[in-house]
């Protein structure tokens, strides 16, 4: 689990530093924060949307080799984004980085699964919190060395990847070892299962707005920091690794507080919570801004892994289908948000675009009160 764990942080390594590379290629190659959004837009679909096409794929020829492979093309993307001459090719690169990131995950949560045996919560969460830690060590890794080295610092960042990969490649022969023999593993529900397609409509919905949310933040608080408050571009991406950590822990304490008081209620509680945290952080001064995001991140990235189990509830004999909507499709869906922020930050300003995205959860809030209270439980999540 831990290489697995491991493989997921280096792989949403990717994913974060391209947040954090936002306001130097804005300051450096001259990009619009339209254009910017794009960016946001481009690393979200390739990563998220595509995601299910390699889940089916592997549901029926598992391809483990894909971790390794996953992992080596996200970092090298990534890596060739700063050395890139101009914004089409750039563009590309953050693709071709997206692409290795859908590569890995299915088949890394596959085997999450074989690893954590029956403690699969616990090991799946233990496995997502490397996402998190990754996603927001991000801005970690690729500051400093923009800093020093300027955009090309960027080639630095296939470092890890290469290693990381080459210890995936290395325990795989482990790995399969974990895998269970055909017959041994139940998948969940049957077919046949009731589903309640409704609510997880609605519940989809309430994905997608968080998303819009997210995606926002995730693009445009360090620019925000630079443009509104006056601090430096390391001063903004700082911030916004507050948030993005702040998540990681939130991923740790949902999943308990959902079990204990409810999937519905600790939904609708953060949702509640958000809007009034995402105004009152367009109050704050750059201090105070960053203990602000610090509840922003955890509220908002912290029910990720509830919205998975609720999806999964709702179409029990589907529960693949799923967590390929909830954690793929609707992610990727609401990264469409972040262009059009975009434009609106450029037209009226980034103070502006933070009170747009502070109205966002209260339409989730309303989506989440119409969900059933109880959602039918699972028999077995595989």
């Amino acid at each position: 689990m831990v290489v697995l764990s491991g493989g997921h942080l280096f792989t949403d390594v990717n994913q974060g530093a391209v947040a954090a590379l936002i306001p130097f290629l804005v300051s450096e190659r001259g990009i619009s924060l339209a254009a910017a959004g794009m960016l946001v837009l481009a690393s979200t679909v390739s990563s998220s949307v595509i995601q299910p096409l390699f889940g089916i794929y592997s549901d029926r020829r598992p391809i483990p080799i894909l971790m390794p492979l996953g992992v080596l093309t996200a970092g090298l993307g990534m890596a060739l984004v700063g050395v890139a001459p101009n914004f089409p090719l750039i563009l590309l690169c953050v693709v071709f980085s997206g692409i290795g990131v859908a590569a890995f995950h299915p088949e890394a949560a596959r085997y999450a699964n074989y690893v954590s045996g029956t403690g699969r919560a616990r090991g799946m969460s233990f496995f997502s919190v490397g996402g998190n830690a990754g996603f927001a060590l991000g801005p970690v890794f690729t500051t400093p060395l923009v800093l020093v080295f300027g955009l090309p610092g960027t080639v630095f960042l296939a470092l890890p990847a290469v290693l990381m990969a080459a210890v995936i490649l290395f325990d795989l022969p482990r790995l399969r070892g974990f895998q269970p023999e055909p017959g041994e593993d139940a998948d969940g529900g049957a077919p046949d299962d009731p589903a309640a397609w409704g609510p997880f409509a609605r519940m989809v919905g309430v994905v997608t707005l968080r998303s819009f949310l997210y995606f926002g933040l995730v693009a445009f608080v360090a620019s925000y920091y630079e443009r509104v408050l006056g601090t430096s571009p390391a001063f903004g991406n700082a911030a916004l690794t507050v948030m993005l950590a702040s998540g990681a822990v939130g991923t740790l304490c949902m999943g308990p507080l959902a079990d204990r008081f409810g999937r519905r209620a600790v939904l609708g509680v953060s949702m509640l919570l958000l809007g009034p945290l995402v105004y009152v952080f367009t109050l704050c001064s750059p201090i105070a801004g960053m203990a602000v995001l610090a509840p922003i991140g955890a509220a908002t990235i912290g029910t990720f892994g509830v919205t998975v189990v609720m999806g999964q509830e709702y179409l029990p004999g589907r529960i693949g289908l799923a967590a390929g909507i909830t954690m793929g499709l609707s992610i990727g869906v609401g990264g469409l948000g972040a262009p059009v922020l975009g434009h609106v930050a450029d037209g009226y300003g980034l103070t502006t675009t933070m009170l747009v995205i502070a109205v966002l959860p209260v339409l989730g809030l309303l989506l989440t009160m119409t969900l059933p209270r109880r959602t039918p439980e699972v028999r077995t999540v595989g």
